[in-house]
């Protein structure tokens, strides 16, 4: 039943909507997603955060454009799916009128949110999408998803977290990955382990001696081997910063693209960065195609 203070939704067809929302674009959607009020209207909040998926959607259209001139069925996987906002609004822009059996898995280590998004999906009709509670590194061998994956996005996935959709997209052979980095520890704290070792050696260690240096070098690097790592398995890569984000200073956006290009020279320069800053123990992560076979 019905409370007294309980507004009824205005049906999508009264609603005017604010210029922000695309053309066919699902109304209910956006409002499941507390992106559009019942009225159809924004607020400031909603408005901001609409702006950042867009801003990332303008980057993944074309990738997905490119796919459909090879073949019709386009999969993509986004780990640390969270609520989903970026998978759905994909979902409903570009594939829910697809009868091709094409498909956008949302991998996410909290069940509840899985949950919740895989029944948003039913009462969507959105049958193309699938969502896994798993980690990113349980996922990379998971029956639930295909042998090759066109598209691997992970946006703020922490830690390793984005090293793990890393190497789930080069299991995979992605053709495209489209990546946010966020909260890189793990590089930091070798530095930090190593610097007394390497204060003597060279005044490079100067860039990090202090813990705060240290931390933000060991941000910036891991994102240095990262690139490098993915230029050595033949990947054309793009770095540039994301607009809108203006509230978090994780606004950092890797785009990696399988052109098969020449590897011997990135893979020399990952070496050369590991030994030069003393993390050669993390060469496993940071794995080129000649290392991606030897024992851990």
């Amino acid at each position: 039943m019905k409370r007294p203070d309980q507004k009824e939704a205005r049906p999508a067809s009264a609603l005017v909507l604010p210029p922000e929302v695309r053309p066919g674009q699902s109304v209910a959607l956006l409002q499941e997603l507390h992106i559009l009020t019942r009225d159809g209207k924004l607020n400031q909040d909603s408005r901001r955060k609409l702006k950042q998926v867009y801003h990332l959607v303008q980057f993944i259209e074309p990738l997905i454009r490119e796919i459909e001139q090879d073949h019709p069925q386009v999969s993509l996987v986004d780990h640390g799916a969270g609520k989903s906002y970026l998978g759905f609004i994909l979902y409903d822009l570009f594939f829910k009128h697809r009868a091709d059996g094409s498909r956008i898995y949302g991998i996410e280590t909290r069940a509840e949110l899985v949950t919740k998004s895989q029944e948003l999906a039913t009462r969507l009709d959105f049958p193309g999408m699938r969502f896994l509670n798993l980690s990113v590194a349980e996922s990379t061998g998971s029956s639930a998803l295909p042998e090759r994956i066109d598209i691997v996005t992970a946006l703020h996935a922490c830690n390793t977290a984005t090293d793990d959709a890393i190497d789930f997209a080069l299991k995979k052979k992605a053709r495209f990955m489209v990546l946010v980095p966020c909260c890189q520890a793990e590089v930091a704290s070798v530095l930090k382990k190593n610097k007394g070792r390497d204060l003597g050696k060279s005044a490079l260690t100067e860039i990090w001696r202090h813990p705060l240096h240290t931390r933000e070098f060991g941000s910036q690097i891991t994102n240095v081997l990262r690139c490098l790592q993915l230029e050595a398995h033949g990947y054309q890569v793009n770095v540039t910063e994301l607009v809108g984000w203006e509230h978090s200073m994780k606004n950092e956006l890797i785009v990696a693209s399988y052109k098969d290009l020449p590897r011997k020279r990135p893979s020399e320069r990952l070496q050369e960065v590991l030994a030069t800053l003393g993390l050669e123990e993390m060469g496993q992560r940071f794995y080129t195609k000649q290392l991606e076979h030897s024992p851990a």
